[in-house]
């Protein structure tokens, strides 16, 4: 995954507005009325959390007839997890090889006591 679009998911998903947002799209489909409803804060600003979700590939506004409903994006997700995935992996493997090397000293310490 491009670097840039990385950093436009994470920084996206830094505002707890914004991961609200994207928790109940994953839920549902919602109109930027429906979005707005929770908050305190005014339609143009739903439309500003969007934009900047829309920018880093997260949502996309469903074309047809207003109120235009918006729909989450899962292939954003699927290269986030790609991400982690492969740094979760590398940490495994560093603590399968601790594993080994502890299990080593063990026995070397249970082989000097006999």
């Amino acid at each position: 995954m491009p670097a840039d679009i990385l950093s436009k998911v994470f920084t996206a998903l830094s505002d707890p507005t914004r991961r609200d947002m994207v928790a109940r799209l994953a839920v549902a489909d919602a109109t930027v009325n429906q979005l707005a409803e929770p908050y305190q804060i005014s339609v143009q600003a739903v439309y500003k959390h969007l934009r900047v979700l829309e920018q880093a590939g997260l949502v996309s506004r469903l074309r047809g007839p207003q109120p235009r409903a918006v729909h989450l994006e899962t292939g954003a997700f699927d290269l986030m997890d790609e991400w982690i995935e492969r740094y979760r992996r590398q940490a495994e493997q560093r603590y399968q090889r601790l594993d080994r090397v502890l299990a080593g000293m063990n026995e070397a310490d249970e082989h000097k006591e006999h």
